[in-house]
């Protein structure tokens, strides 16, 4: 006899089948494009993973922070003291915003960033707003916590942070509203104006409801900006807001599993918060990062994502491209190139470029049908390996109308 159960529970199965929906859609849509495509990626622009070595400093401070120079080196961690300090040093030296080390929650990266805070200022039921084109899991982490998604869309070919609508949207049940800048995947990095106009807007809803709408700022490319721009954090401008951050994307290592969330002093109820907050992580599944890398969190404050390497790849990439005659957003932050798909049909355009061992997200995988994604952590030979093949694709698309 199989001892192992062919289904979950129903106890399960009826818990988890609007996040399990949520979830489903998102990795469903990801099979079903790999699905018939050739194995290996000779130029692989899906994701933001790596595609070279990690710099060798990097590597020396993980390993130095590995080291034992204490019996408690691995021993059960919340948020090590020498890491939130770090964090919140950081903070005040890049926006001038007087963070301090106990307002620091340090977390495995931004997925259980935004679990915990989810769990900690929403109740099931309440609404949560993002922006769309979104990252993939802003909906199915929000159905899992047990509440709604209510989508605004950036529309296109611009993708601006539609202020207007975000505060159409925010309606008695809308407890928190997500932004992302620089945002991922369109690049663009929203104005100081339209965050002003955002934060009054969320203020004005604040009063109207006689409770705090709270703002999610997701920052996990916020050290990706290019062209020499200042970052404006939205976490300056409205006081009830939480700063999430992952050092995933500047340090190329999504696998490390490192981050954290920050309160700025301006957010009222700050002590009861923090409470929220390590209860939120414990209860997710002690949503802390290893040991190991707090410990090395000093070291990786100092590193950068190599801002120049990836200026150049990206102003090759969307010079070329634009030759080539395609419509793109140059991106002012991330390392992700949004591009119109010359095929309506987004999807069947990728599949036609991966026969040709050039991978790229199709639009309609991330609620932006007729565009596609390429991410410029692909390496320069990946890069010299896929720039013809995009040639070919327009000229082979147009010529066959």
């Amino acid at each position: 006899m199989d001892p192992t159960p062919s289904r979950p529970p129903a106890s399960l199965r009826a818990g988890a089948s609007r996040q399990g929906a949520a979830l489903a859609s998102v990795l469903g849509g990801f099979a079903a494009f790999y699905a018939g495509l050739p194995e290996g990626r000779r130029a692989d622009f899906l994701f933001g993973n790596p595609q070279e070595p990690a710099p060798l400093r990097y590597v020396e401070a993980i390993r130095t922070a590995a080291l034992p120079d204490d019996p408690e080196r691995y021993a059960y961690t919340q948020s090590l003291p020498e890491a939130v300090r770090a964090v919140a040093a950081g903070l005040r030296e890049r926006f001038g915003v007087a963070f301090e080390p106990e307002d620091v929650a340090m977390t495995n990266g931004n997925f259980a960033g935004l679990s915990v805070v989810l769990r900690a200022i929403a109740d099931p039921g309440d609404a949560v707003v993002y922006v769309s084109p979104p990252w993939f899991f802003y909906e199915p982490l929000i159905v899992a916590a047990g509440m709604r998604p209510v989508r605004v869309a950036a529309p296109p070919p611009s993708f601006d942070l539609d202020v207007d609508a975000v505060a159409a949207a925010l309606g008695p049940e809308v407890r928190a509203v997500i932004v992302n800048s620089p945002h991922n995947p369109t690049g663009r990095i929203y104005p100081a104006g339209a965050l002003d106009d955002l934060a009054a807007a969320l203020e004005e809803a604040s009063a109207r409801q006689d409770r705090p709408v709270y703002l999610i700022s997701d920052e996990a490319y916020d050290r990706i900006v290019f062209d020499g721009q200042a970052f404006p954090t939205p976490v300056a401008r409205y006081p009830f807001s939480f700063l999430l951050y992952t050092y995933a994307k500047t340090l190329l290592s999504p696998g490390t599993r490192l981050g954290y969330v920050a309160m700025p002093p301006t957010m009222p109820g700050r002590e009861g918060l923090r409470e929220a907050l390590l209860l939120a992580q414990i209860a997710t599944g002690w949503a802390y990062p290893s040991s190991i890398f707090q410990h090395a969190v000093p070291e990786l404050e100092r590193m950068d994502a190599g801002i120049e390497r990836l200026q150049a790849r990206r102003d090759l990439v969307c010079g070329a491209l634009r030759d080539q005659g395609y419509e793109l957003l140059v991106p002012e932050g991330t390392f992700y190139v949004m591009v119109r798909s010359p095929d309506p049909d987004d999807r069947a355009f990728c599949e036609g470029l991966a026969r040709e061992d050039v991978w790229v997200l199709p639009g309609s995988m991330f609620e932006a049908p007729g565009w596609f994604r390429i991410s410029l952590t692909g390496n320069d030979d990946m890069v010299a390996f896929a720039l013809p093949r995009f040639e070919a694709a327009i000229r082979g698309f147009r010529a066959g109308r």
